[in-house]
């Protein structure tokens, strides 16, 4: 569903990412995992479409990021990290504005919605404007906001940044429940209790470059160590 294929993005002599190739399957959650400006962020702007590959490509469902954009954008829930919200619209009034961007309407949107409303624990506040939601209350919304359209995949840059441990369980108990629907899930993270949670397999990124890539029980044997925490130190450390 999601496939990088020696993805490279530079910036003049600046290497972001660096040959990077990974798949993502349907019913599979993939946490990519590295320390900061490692280019995890670069990676997964490349395949929302915000960023051009410099060489190499990404696609998702078979459409390539540069010759079908638009295609590819209606088949991702893109959640970025530092993603705002229109603060003058309740939080309903931004789903549905975002819906029908999408294309959804009628029933359907309203459905939809309806559902999101449900599964992100947010209906006490339905009505609040979005510039009066509390960091939570706000990360929730943005997520509902990227998977109105029921995407077949997920790009959700640190999901649950910000979060308290009540909020983090929502977006949990979602992911966990498009896997088990069959959708193709990338996230990046710093906490690796996400990853143990979540993650069926684990990228590791250092400097641009894929430096190793398993299930999670994998990295723990490839390094030797007793938790993912100190197998992704082991990982990164070799290469500083």
């Amino acid at each position: 569903m999601i496939e990088f294929h020696e993805l490279t993005k530079t910036y003049g002599p600046i290497h972001a990412v660096e040959g990077l190739s990974f798949r993502v399957a349907p019913g599979e959650v993939y946490a990519l995992l590295g320390p900061n400006g490692a280019g995890k962020t670069t990676a997964l702007r490349c395949l929302a479409t915000l960023l051009s590959p410099t060489t190499g490509a990404v696609y998702v469902d078979g459409a390539d990021v540069r010759e079908r954009p638009l295609e590819v954008r209606s088949k991702i829930g893109f959640l970025a990290a530092s993603m705002g919200l229109y603060e003058r619209l309740t939080l309903v009034e931004l789903l549905f504005y975002f819906g029908r961007l999408q294309g959804l309407e009628g029933p359907e949107l309203e459905r939809r919605v309806s559902d999101l409303v449900e599964v992100f624990g947010i209906a006490a506040f339905r009505d609040q404007r979005c510039g009066t939601l509390s960091t939570g209350q706000g990360q929730r919304v943005s997520v509902a906001r990227a998977v109105v359209h029921d995407p077949p995949a997920l790009v959700l840059d640190e999901p649950t940044m910000g979060l308290d441990v009540l909020s983090g369980q929502v977006i949990y108990r979602f992911i966990e429940g498009e896997r088990e629907r069959g959708k193709a899930i990338l996230f990046s993270t710093h906490h690796m209790t996400e990853v143990e949670l979540l993650a069926d397999h684990v990228g590791v990124l250092s400097e641009g470059r894929l430096v190793a890539e398993g299930t999670p029980p994998t990295l723990l044997e490839m390094t030797g160590e007793r938790n993912l925490t100190r197998a992704f130190l082991a990982l990164v450390s070799d290469r500083s």
